[in-house]
């Protein structure tokens, strides 16, 4: 029971009980508000709590407002299956308009199919049409300009001929006018080289007659002093013998005192060796030995020694003279970017090395390593 209807009902029980002649009137309206197990609870606790008269009269009211309670759900039936039997045929009518409507769209389909199918064949022949007109176009346009540009490389080859053969002809010209001036400037040369002649026979010829006469002056004048001088001869041909001795003497020790000192002076050159010749790039061997390499490959090493084998020279060290004769002389530096020598030094090839050598010691002043290939 709800609590919307409690207090309905026990109001009405209240007036039942309390009797009157309200008593049937509330019965049969508290049996509208209250189902069968309900009623029948009720009807029992009034026959407890009444008297038998009003008893008898509640009983009787509850009995009516069952039946009326029993006989209200037939209707709710009927109207609930008139509901459904309506829900039903709505459904039924959905359903057939639905098939109709897809058996109309059913209907309409292939003929929009097809009217698509015409539209997209109209089209791609459009298409198709504009396609070959803009091929036709581009290929017209590029038979045009494969003309223009034909015709422009035979016009400047039509140029290059003519200037072509123009240079050409100015070239022969000029060869003929450097021909003609040379001819001429020999023919001026020989003239010029004729007078020369002629004027320097001249010369000779005055000259030496000019020398003859000197040469009479000075026999004259010799003579004359001879005559004057005789007395003295004696002492002088004494005085010229002592002096040629010791003029002898002179150049003995003038030619040993000048070895000596060309030998102190290579010494003197040999401290003076610079070795900063490589920071400058005149001499850039590596990078010309890239671009030159057959001229670094003098090929196999013979040593003057047999059996001797490679040693990694290093400056200061001191050769024997066998290796650095004139067969491993390096006779062209400048061929190999090497800075020219001066004084005793040499250039010397030592297997696949360059080194510098002091010819009068044999010491090593400056070595390259792995130089040849």
């Amino acid at each position: 029971m709800d609590s919307q209807v409690e207090p309905i009902v026990s109001k009405r029980i209240n007036d039942a009980v309390s009797g009157g002649a309200a008593t049937q009137e509330a019965l049969m309206n508290l049996s509208i508000l209250m189902k069968g197990s309900a009623l029948s609870a009720l009807a029992f606790a009034l026959a407890l709590v009444a008297p038998p008269e009003e008893a008898h009269a509640a009983t009787g009211a509850v009995e009516a407002g069952a039946e009326f309670e029993s006989g209200q759900p037939d209707t709710r039936r009927e109207r609930r299956a008139n509901r459904r039997g309506e829900r039903r045929q709505t459904r039924q009518n959905n359903r057939g308009q639905r098939t109709q409507a897809r058996q109309e769209r059913r209907t309409e389909r292939p003929a929009a199919r097809q009217n698509n199918r015409a539209e997209r064949r109209e089209s791609r022949q459009d298409n198709r049409a504009e396609r070959r007109s803009s091929r036709q176009n581009a290929q017209s346009e590029r038979r045009n300009t494969r003309r223009t540009d034909e015709r422009t490389v035979e016009r400047r080859d039509a140029q290059r001929r003519n200037q072509q053969s123009s240079r050409n002809r100015e070239r022969v010209n000029n060869r003929a006018e450097r021909r003609g001036n040379r001819v001429e400037n020999r023919a001026d040369r020989r003239d010029n080289r004729a007078g020369n002649r002629a004027e320097r026979r001249g010369n000779r010829a005055a000259n030496r007659s000019d020398r003859r006469a000197n040469r009479g002056d000075r026999v004259n004048r010799r003579t004359d002093r001879a005559r004057r001088d005789g007395y003295r001869d004696g002492v002088r041909s004494e005085r010229r013998a002592d002096r040629r001795r010791d003029a002898r003497r002179g150049e003995r020790r003038g030619y040993r005192n000048g070895v000596r000192q060309a030998q102190r002076q290579a010494r003197r050159d040999h401290r003076r060796w610079n070795r900063t010749w490589r920071n400058n790039n005149r001499y850039n061997w590596y990078g010309h030995r890239y671009s030159n390499r057959s001229i670094f490959s003098l090929g196999r090493y013979y040593a003057p020694y047999r059996g001797h084998r490679y040693n990694r020279l290093r400056i200061g060290f001191r050769l024997d003279n066998l290796f650095f004769s004139s067969r491993y002389y390096i006779n062209d530096p400048w061929r190999y970017r090497l800075p020219q020598v001066y004084g005793p030094y040499r250039w010397v090839r030592y297997y696949d090395d360059v080194v510098l050598i002091d010819t009068y010691t044999g010491e090593v002043v400056d070595v390259i390593h792995d130089f040849f290939w």
